[in-house]
């Protein structure tokens, strides 16, 4: 009995092992493994058990670029764990509370622990929708339709995207059905910042970029959205190229466009990390499960 336990395998390894047979076996009968299996799979596997979607097209070299040539991002895990974006909003809205921070990425207007609005500090005033003005909604700094349009569901549907009235449907709806790796990009808390209802509505799916004038729509707020680009207050520059970075770094598919490589770059020196960006990302990696190695490596540059 001693030699037959010494020469069984660990019950770790076995797990292992059956987890690997698993995941395996739903890729060749399915098409695609649990992505709650994926946290359990050997990091050595996973690119072979996790593909990328072959039905996502190649990036054109006129608008996307590999990562490595945009900027020297260290290897990062993306969120293996929250596979839901609701899952994430309601994740969030409790560390924010916890954490007792109150106040709008963009704009700088405070809310409370009910998430109802304050905008006499900020001076944020309402361009249109006054309603949505007053209301937090969870934003996608890389929006979810610049990553989402890598996806075959999406630009394409899938048999399971189909109505209670037998009508077929695609786009993000589809995806978040039928692509579990969807739902984690989606559902990933270091892409989610609160922001103003109505400033979310208007950025819509628009890329970050520089503006020509000062227009300005929201009273003292220097958020500039005008022809599909959106052109954020200075303080928020390395944030965004920051969470553009991780994004990236994360999961590829051409985040990072050719045309926003360089002003990334710049975004990142001319607004380094602060101690609130520390500190999210810290609280994020205990609920998500993943360290962002972009702000790691930032952060501990400059003593954060």
């Amino acid at each position: 009995m001693a030699a037959r336990k010494k020469n069984a395998p660990p019950l770790k390894k076995l797990v292992t092992v059956l987890v690997i047979a698993a995941a395996a076996g739903f890729l060749v009968f399915t098409g695609s493994a649990p992505a709650l299996l994926r946290e359990h799979i050997p990091a050595s596997l996973r690119s072979l058990l996790y593909p990328e979607d072959k039905g996502a097209p190649k990036p054109s070299k006129s608008k996307t670029t590999p990562t490595d040539k945009a900027v020297d991002l260290p290897r990062t895990e993306g969120n293996t764990q929250i596979t839901s974006f609701d899952k994430a909003k309601n994740l969030l809205e409790k560390m924010y509370i916890s954490a007792q921070h109150f106040t709008t990425f963009y704009c700088g207007s405070t809310f409370d622990e009910d998430f109802k609005l304050d905008h006499s500090k900020s001076g944020f005033h309402f361009r249109k929708n006054e309603a949505r003005a007053n209301r937090i909604e969870w934003e996608h700094i890389v929006a979810a339709e610049s990553f989402g349009q890598s996806f075959p569901e999406w630009r394409d549907g899938h048999p399971d995207c189909v109505d209670s009235k037998g009508k077929a449907y695609k786009g993000r709806k589809c995806a978040a059905k039928a692509s579990p790796q969807f739902e984690l990009m989606e559902a990933d808390m270091y892409n989610l910042v609160p922001a103003i209802g109505e400033v979310n509505g208007d950025r819509s799916n628009y890329s970050f970029g520089m503006l020509e004038g000062e227009k300005r729509e929201y009273g003292a707020c220097n958020m500039e959205i005008e022809d599909q680009k959106a052109e954020p207050p200075d303080d928020k520059f390395g944030d965004i190229a920051r969470t553009y970075m991780y994004m990236e770094a994360a999961y590829g598919r051409g985040v990072i466009a050719e045309k926003n490589i360089k002003l990334f770059e710049a975004w990142n020196k001319l607004d380094p990390v602060d101690k609130w960006e520390c500190k999210r990302a810290r609280l994020i990696e205990k609920l998500q499960g993943n360290k962002n190695m972009i702000l790691e490596k930032a952060c501990k540059q400059a003593g954060l």
